[in-house]
């Protein structure tokens, strides 16, 4: 059913230790993903988006990284208490990921038939070998990957970039997911086959009305593929909504000069593009009070003093400020 949910996240926190001591990289993160709907995760590097997405699968760097609270949801149970033994058959068949590199996801020796065929060995035991191999072509058709009968046969580096995106959501979608996780899918490739990629993931979406995570740091990509977003900065969430709300009536300074620094066609040539001021902080040196303060137009002494909370302003829109009513 269009819309249901799938995973729900409350309240999860990690932790990673490092030659500091136990660093908190994820605050009291909370979200859904629904079905047939796109939630996208939107944020700078190393604000927590993979991270996050890591933890819903369990993929944290063991015994570095550890989830400290919080529980993950999918169709009605836990993942985080789930024995390791059961994630094994989550992971890459009801919940999948698309890497954010494909040429270092993929196994360089292995042909890309044979990686297919491995994730359909795994979670779809009722095919038969004649069955299997019938299946991969399928696959690859859904995913328009050209002359598919002859890519099957090819390396990773026989492949150019866009070909090997659509392998990697071709070994994300054999497992017949209920939930897609996209981390920076587009990133390394060129814009025309950025756009091909979205639009195929778009249409895979609707076809089996799974609901995906798509992790981005731009906020182009999230106005044209999400239904909600969640704006990340240093580790936790600053304002949440609905991508309308998002985009037209921000709330957070952080996603105000987000949207502010993005080129529009109207945009004059040469014109100078606003920038956030400063740098994101590590970890390390995240303050206890407003960790966006030091980069923020808005910011007074308040700001500077105490910690603001993650608040409902209006019906499915969150925002992090103590100024949300003046901005």
């Amino acid at each position: 059913m269009d819309g249901k949910e799938l995973l729900t996240v409350k309240n999860l926190s990690v932790e990673f230790q490092t030659g500091k001591g136990r660093i908190e990289v994820i605050d009291r993160v909370n979200f859904k993903i629904k079905a047939g709907k796109t939630l996208g995760v939107v944020g700078e590097s190393g604000c927590g988006k993979s991270v996050t997405a890591s933890s819903i699968m369990r993929l944290l760097p063991h015994p570095y990284g550890e989830v400290t609270s919080g529980e993950v949801f999918f169709h009605g149970e836990d993942l985080l208490t789930k024995p390791v033994e059961d994630m094994y058959k989550i992971r890459g068949g009801k919940i999948s990921m698309i890497f954010q590199e494909p040429m270092t996801a993929m196994n360089p020796v292995q042909v890309a038939g044979k990686q297919i065929k491995e994730v359909l060995d795994l979670h779809r035991n009722e095919l038969t070998k004649d069955l299997i191999d019938q299946e991969i072509i399928k696959i690859l058709q859904d995913v328009e990957m050209p002359s598919p009968e002859v890519r099957v046969k090819n390396y990773p580096f026989q492949l150019s970039g866009g070909m090997r995106q659509r392998m990697m959501i071709a070994m994300a979608l054999a497992g017949e997911p209920d939930i897609l996780i996209a981390d920076e899918p587009t990133t390394a490739l060129d814009v025309t086959v950025q756009a091909q990629i979205l639009k195929l993931i778009k249409t895979l979406q609707e076809k089996n009305n799974m609901g995906v995570l798509f992790i981005t740091h731009d906020m182009g990509v999230v106005a044209e593929v999400s239904d909600d977003v969640v704006v990340m900065y240093a580790g936790q969430i600053v304002e949440s909504g609905d991508v309308e709300t998002i985009f037209l009536k921000p709330k957070h300074p952080y996603t105000k000069g987000l949207i502010s620094s993005m080129p529009h066609l109207e945009t004059e040539p040469k014109t100078h593009l606003p920038s956030i001021k400063g740098n994101v902080p590590t970890p390390s040196a995240y303050p206890e009070t407003c960790r966006f303060a030091n980069r923020c137009d808005y910011v007074t002494d308040k700001c500077r003093e105490n910690t603001p909370t993650l608040d409902q302003v209006k019906d499915g829109h969150y925002v992090r400020c103590f100024r949300v009513g003046e901005i």
